[in-house]
């Protein structure tokens, strides 16, 4: 992710601004859906991701996640409830859960901004390419136990593996 020529937030700016900046600079597509909503699509190694920022004025708080494209059965939802405990413990920022309504596994995180002098370019791309560095880890163990039948901690063992040397 680059940031090109774009200008520092003041405590007052709405930081969608900034992220709509740093989404055009890449030339992901998204639909700024109200001032304070931007929904983001990126494409990852493993899918499309789903980016949401909601902003909030009265709490100096933006609100973000990542959405997997992969949907959680029913049949499934203890064994990726497990697996979201295991994962949310090798997490530093953030953390993953799977939405009430469409039963997508994503990663979330808010950014408190009050007395800041707003969001820097920095942050933003930090708190997108974290995000997407985490869905990319974990996205192969929502797979194992989802499709794969694996148990919780086979599938965050098999997917977390880091390879070493080259075959």
């Amino acid at each position: 992710m680059s940031a090109t020529a774009i200008r520092p937030q003041t405590p007052t700016d709405n930081p969608l601004d900034l992220i709509e900046e740093i989404v055009l600079g890449n030339e992901w597509s998204f639909d700024r859906c109200t001032n304070d909503e931007l929904v983001a699509e990126i494409p990852g190694r493993w899918c499309e991701y789903r980016l949401y920022f909601a902003w909030s004025r009265d709490m100096s708080a933006l609100q973000f996640s990542c959405a997997l494209d992969i949907k959680v059965p029913r049949a499934k939802r203890d064994a990726v409830a497990n697996l979201l405990a295991l994962a949310n413990e090798k997490l530093w920022l953030g953390h993953f859960d799977v939405s009430s309504e469409h039963q997508v596994p994503m990663f979330r995180h808010a950014v408190l901004l009050r007395g800041a002098r707003g969001a820097s370019v920095e942050q933003l791309e930090d708190l997108v390419d974290i995000a997407l560095n985490e869905c990319e880890r974990f996205y192969p163990a929502f797979q194992h136990v989802i499709w794969g039948g694996r148990s919780s901690s086979d599938a965050l063992l098999a997917a977390c593996v880091e390879p070493v040397g080259e075959a």
